[in-house]
């Protein structure tokens, strides 16, 4: 299966065209544990703040998820 890029230019939230793509450490929490993704790619909107990922940056998440980890190791 072909891997299509989507590139954001609008925000999907507010509409504004301000929105980037930015490469960094992302973190979230899992039943108050804490846990990152090193220099994950993503679109994030400056004007509102939200945060749009591609299939590739949730492939990466989900790699690295504190739930996922304790799903496969069941």
């Amino acid at each position: 299966m072909d891997s299509v890029a989507v590139a954001f230019t609008k925000c999907p939230t507010c509409g504004s065209d301000k929105i980037k793509k930015v490469r960094r450490k992302w973190t979230g929490k899992f039943h108050g544990q804490t846990y990152s993704v090193p220099r994950l790619e993503f679109y994030e909107c400056p004007a509102c703040g939200e945060k749009v990922y591609d299939r590739e940056a949730m492939r990466k998440i989900e790699a690295h998820s504190l739930a996922l980890v304790k799903a496969r190791a069941s």
